[in-house]
């Protein structure tokens, strides 16, 4: 019996060791790939490393990455689309981004370390 609950305490650690901040509810997440979705960003707020961050579109209204804040220069901010993908090459730092045409409801963080 004592070795059947040490064997499952084990796998529950193991588990719990894997689990994912992207859980929904887990206020980010650890994803190179932003989906941009009808009227929101997800993950936000994200953490990556230093490197190519992709946007990609699903759902049907159009959208746009466009770059508030973040280490200079910054990324050149997206066309308006429905469909299709945006790459953003991210150095270290904090960067701050929108849609324009849902203003600051529809907006993100990626800090990059």
């Amino acid at each position: 019996m004592w070795v059947q609950l040490t064997g499952l305490a084990a796998g529950v650690l193991v588990l719990a060791s894997c689990s994912s901040s992207m859980s929904p509810g887990g206020g980010g997440g650890h994803s190179t790939t932003i989906t941009v979705s009808d009227n929101m960003f997800t993950p936000t707020p994200d953490t990556v490393s230093a490197g190519t961050v992709t946007f990609s579109w699903a759902g049907s209204n159009q959208h746009n990455v466009t770059w508030d804040s973040g280490p200079t220069p910054l990324p050149t901010n997206s066309v308006i689309q429905n469909a299709g993908s945006y790459n953003a090459a991210l150095k270290v730092g904090t960067y701050q981004y929108h849609c324009v045409v849902h203003g600051s409801v529809m907006s993100g963080t990626i800090v990059v370390h």
